[in-house]
């Protein structure tokens, strides 16, 4: 009686992500599992066969290790809802969404609730010298374009803090996004093309979080987003380690756990030194002055 042999099928997405999961069990807050975040982070690969392709370069696995370890120190799930793998050629921006931010920001205890709408041609809306008077919408019609944007924080005091900005505002912040850049340049497409209300939101909450008391993982994702909007990662990889090496949570004499990721930069070259002609002139030596 012969038997069949079945070979079962590899899923190399999976195999990578788990090679990763042991650094982010050590980072991750309790608010998402190591199981739960893994899960996430195979779909969101999938979703994008860019991000896949990334995968097949030692630069690109360095470059998605390092996105989805951020996400991971800082709780946020990268499920293109609160933050956003956004690849090129083989380096991999990480954007956070609006929702991720706030996500983050209520984390600070302080906070009660956090509102940001647009404002449309046909709303009617009153704003005056930092307050909203009134926001009414009929919505048994059209709204019209949006001209501008905000956001109203309510903290646990009564307080509120809040931020208004123009469409015209927005669309300058928009056009110096290297995202934005890039579908410009290339036509791939980025958040500001595919939830550009989510981004202007976005947009106007940083620039009132200046004024608030933000818990430390919205300060570094906030400060993370700013990096990655305005410039594409452009490290040379000198590492000779691989990236499930490189990301493996390490113990310290203390205890403490270390998960960055050890990329190192080149050093530039130093200048050469100008030579110089064998019969060319020699300055002159300064006078000496006599008192």
């Amino acid at each position: 009686m012969s038997q069949e042999v079945v070979a079962k099928r590899t899923d190399p997405v999976a195999e990578f992500i788990n090679s990763l999961s042991g650094g982010w069990a050590k980072v991750l807050p309790n608010v998402c599992t190591p199981e739960r975040f893994a899960r996430v982070a195979v779909t969101c690969m999938k979703k994008d066969g860019k991000l896949v392709e990334a995968m097949q370069t030692r630069e690109g696995k360095l470059s998605l290790a390092e996105a989805f370890m951020r996400c991971a120190e800082l709780g946020i799930e990268p499920d293109g809802r609160r933050a956003y793998l956004i690849p090129y050629k083989n380096n991999i921006t990480l954007i956070f969404d609006y929702k991720g931010i706030v996500e983050l920001a209520m984390r600070s205890g302080l906070i009660s609730s956090i509102h940001a709408d647009k404002v449309c041609e046909n709303d009617d809306f009153e704003y005056n010298i930092g307050e909203i008077i009134k926001h009414k919408i009929n919505f048994k019609k059209e709204r019209g374009d949006a001209y501008a944007y905000y956001t109203v924080v309510t903290f646990k005091d009564g307080t509120k803090k809040t931020e208004v900005m123009s469409k015209f505002e927005v669309e300058a912040i928009k056009e110096r996004s290297n995202a934005w850049g890039a579908f410009k340049k290339y036509g791939k497409l980025c958040p500001w093309n595919t939830d550009y209300d989510e981004m202007a939101k976005k947009t106007v909450f940083k620039r009132a979080s200046k004024w608030l008391p933000l818990s430390a993982e919205a300060k570094t994702a906030i400060d993370i987003d700013n990096d990655n909007e305005t410039d594409f990662p452009t490290y040379n990889v000198v590492d000779n380690r691989t990236p499930e090496q490189m990301y493996a949570a390490v113990e310290d004499d203390d205890g403490v756990i270390d998960a960055q990721c050890a990329v190192v930069e080149e050093p530039a070259p130093e200048p050469e030194p100008v030579p110089v002609a064998a019969n060319a002139p020699k300055a002159p030596e300064p006078e000496r002055m006599v008192v």
